[in-house]
Order: structure tokens, then C-alpha cells, then sequence
């Protein structure tokens, strides 16, 4: 037993430790946020269910696609992710909010077995392997491809490459939103110098589709793929006024290679098994990953000033594209081939307003102009922390167990 109470301490928007039962908690409300089945939208159930594969299950888009699957399209199968285990400090969340989970998938009979390991390396390819053949008949039905990473080491040539936020050709200023060491809250200036050197390559290596399609080759070179196989990579796009910092950036040439990969990859798939690939645009939300590009996180918090309410969590725009991709409605893809979650985000109506409050914000406008206490709540969240319903002040176990098959 290790007991205590767990207080938030931060650097920023970094947690030095998560709290499990708030962890715990989060994904009790991420279930009972998603919409009751439809007899359509259930392909099968308990052992019959289709066998889905989510790698980067265990945090933001990725933890709400498993989630989502499990609890609307009756999902079964394996989530990757890559966590630590409780030690000195806590265990991260991902670990806390896989092993919550867990606990859900068997509560409503559904078989999810959780591996914990680097997704970018052929050892885990191996072990899903092992797992879809031993577990699941040797048939895999979808995979769901969230990955966000600072590095990525190619299995062959063991070089290791690193990603990077940058702009693409010129140093980019835009406003952003800091705390200071009393935590309040202040808008800054900041300039980002332009990629460099192999900078856009390197990225792209990372964040691009190169490990999503040796996934899919792998699993195929195995015959682990079912007739109809559908996969799906979550992707971003965003507002004109991140654009030049993400969409146009480093990152945005990964986005756009990771969308080349899907046109690529739809062609095989169609091909050999009948199958499919596509994108999925998610839109805005707080995740451990945007709170790190300047200016998301001012953004985010002047969209929630705009809309408030009507912003749609990654678990509703999750349980969107699980309905799509499983056929309880029809599968609706844009010019370029992509499932677009973002239309209430990129509404011009919304866009303009949003920039017409990006214009006048301020330190002094701040409170005013962007949903500052629903923004530091989300950051809190993400750790465990801020979740109603959750005693504080209480003792909580830290040494949770990964959830055994």
C-alpha cells in the first residue's frame, strides 16, 4: 500500500504527479458521456464485437477513441500507449486512466488487452501480432492511429529523429499564454525561429504517416487483416490564426504527409482486402500536446469564450467518427478524403469572433475575453486533478497495477 494525498504541483503546464482516483474519475465521465448504442451502431458484442486496434490509447483523441469504441460500437481488441509506472513520483496518467479503463472494458464485457511499450518499434508490432492471432482469431477490423511524440527511432536504420514547432521560412511572433510563478495568468509575445537544417524531415519522420503505413504493412504481410479493414489517423487543422505556427509548420508538413499516407494507403487497402484509409480532422480541445505549441493555448481558451458549451469534447467528436466508420451513418469525407470533426470550430462565424477577440486581448482583457478558469481546469484535468466529485484532501492508493489481459 502507498497512500497519500496527491497535490497539484506544476512547471507551467506540466504536473509533477496525477491523481489515480481523479484519473479514475475522468474516464467514468468520459463513459457515461457517450451516447447509448443504437442496435446498428454495435457490430457485435462481448466475443463477437469487432477487434479494434488504438495506438496512443491513453491519452487525449486516442484515450477517447477507446473509450468511445468500447462503450458505443462495442469494441474489442488492444490499446497501445506508452506510460510510466508509479515509482518515487506517481505513475503517470495515462497509466492511472488505462488501468480506469480497463476496469470499464471488463465491467460491460468487453475483452481490451492494454500493452505499454514504444508503438514505434517492431518489437510492439510483434506483440500485437502475437496478441491478434493468440486472442482475437487472427482478424483485426480497425485501427485507430493517435500518436504524438517527441522522437521517433526507425527500426532500420536505428537512427533517432526528433520533432520540432516551428515555422516554415520565416521567425514567427504571435501572442501566447503564460503563468507567471504566482499562476496568474498573462499574455506575452513570443517568436519562434524558422525550421532549419533537416528540421521539416525530421518531423515528418516523427509525426508523418511512415510508422501508421508499417503498421498496416505489417499486420497485412501477417494476414491479420479482416475483409473491410478500416484505419483512421487522427489529425488537426485549425484556425487561421495558428495556422503559421502549425498547420503551415513543421507539424503541418507532417499533417499533410500523414494525409498523403491515407490516399496511399486507401488504394492498397481497397485492393487487397476491400478495405479503406482515411484522416480524421479532429478540432480544437486541451491535450498534454497542444499546450505545448505557442499561441494553442490562448486560442483554445478565447474559442471557449466564444462558444462556451457548444464545443464538442474529443469524446463526442470521437463517438462521431466511431458511428461513421462502423456504418451507423454514412461515412462523409471532404475533397481531400478526410472525416472533418472540425466544422463548428472552423465555422466563419466562429472564426471571426474568435479573431476579432485574438485582436484586442490583452493581460488586462484576458479574464474577459477567454474562458480562463474552464481553460486552467482542462490542464488540471489531464493530471487528475479538478475532476468534481473527487475528494482532494483524502488519501488516494498510487500503486495501481497495469491492468493484467
Amino acid at each position: 500500500m502507498s497512500e497519500r494525498v496527491i497535490a497539484p504541483k506544476s512547471r507551467g503546464f506540466l504536473f509533477l504527479d496525477s491523481h489515480p482516483g481523479g484519473c479514475e474519475q475522468l474516464v467514468d465521465d468520459m463513459w457515461r458521456a457517450v451516447p447509448a448504442p443504437s442496435p446498428a451502431g454495435v457490430d457485435g458484442d462481448g466475443d463477437d464485437g469487432p477487434v479494434a486496434l488504438v495506438i496512443g490509447s491513453s491519452a487525449g483523441y486516442g484515450l477517447a477513441a477507446t473509450v468511445a469504441g468500447l462503450a458505443r460500437t462495442g469494441i474489442r481488441g488492444i490499446g497501445v500507449c506508452f506510460e510510466k509506472a508509479p515509482a518515487r513520483r506517481t505513475g503517470t496518467a495515462g497509466w492511472y486512466r488505462t488501468a480506469a479503463t480497463a476496469r470499464l472494458a471488463r465491467q460491460h464485457g468487453r475483452d481490451m488487452v492494454f500493452l505499454n511499450g514504444d508503438a514505434f518499434s517492431d518489437t510492439m508490432k510483434e506483440k500485437v501480432a502475437g496478441v491478434l492471432a493468440e486472442r482475437f482469431g487472427g482478424r483485426l477490423d480497425y485501427l485507430i492511429y493517435s500518436v504524438a511524440a517527441p522522437r521517433r527511432t526507425d527500426p532500420d536504420t536505428g537512427d533517432v529523429h526528433a520533432s520540432v514547432l516551428r515555422p516554415i521560412g520565416a521567425p514567427y511572433t504571435t501572442k501566447t499564454l503564460v503563468f507567471d510563478e504566482d499562476g496568474a495568468p498573462e499574455v506575452k509575445d513570443v517568436t519562434t525561429a524558422p525550421a532549419g537544417g533537416d528540421d521539416i524531415e525530421q518531423t515528418v519522420a516523427v509525426m508523418g504517416g511512415a510508422d501508421w503505413e508499417r503498421w498496416i504493412a505489417f499486420l497485412a504481410d501477417r494476414s491479420l487483416l479482416a475483409d473491410g479493414f478500416t484505419t483512421a489517423a487522427l489529425s488537426y487543422i485549425g484556425s487561421p490564426l495558428t495556422a503559421a505556427i502549425y498547420r503551415q509548420g513543421t507539424i503541418g508538413a507532417a499533417k499533410a504527409h500523414l494525409e498523403a499516407t491515407a490516399r496511399t494507403l486507401h488504394e492498397r487497402l481497397a485492393k487487397t482486402v476491400g478495405g479503406r484509409a482515411v484522416t480524421s480532422v479532429n478540432a480544437a480541445a486541451v491535450t498534454q500536446s497542444s499546450t505545448a505549441i505557442p499561441g494553442i493555448a490562448l486560442y483554445v481558451g478565447l474559442l471557449r469564450g466564444v462558444l462556451g458549451d457548444a464545443m464538442v469534447p474529443p469524446i463526442g467528436q470521437l463517438a462521431d467518427l466511431w458511428d461513421q466508420l462502423s456504418g451507423v451513418r454514412p461515412l462523409v469525407l471532404d475533397d481531400e478524403g478526410r472525416v472533418r470533426l472540425d466544422a463548428w470550430e472552423l465555422d466563419p462565424a466562429v472564426q471571426d469572433a474568435v479573431a476579432e477577440r485574438w485582436s484586442l486581448v490583452t493581460g488586462d482583457s484576458l479574464a474577459e475575453l477567454a474562458e480562463l478558469d474552464w481553460f486552467g481546469d482542462e490542464v488540471r484535468r489531464l493530471y487528475g486533478f479538478s475532476v468534481p466529485g473527487v475528494d482532494y484532501t483524502a488519501p488516494v492508493e498510487t500503486d495501481v497495477a497495469w491492468p493484467a489481459p
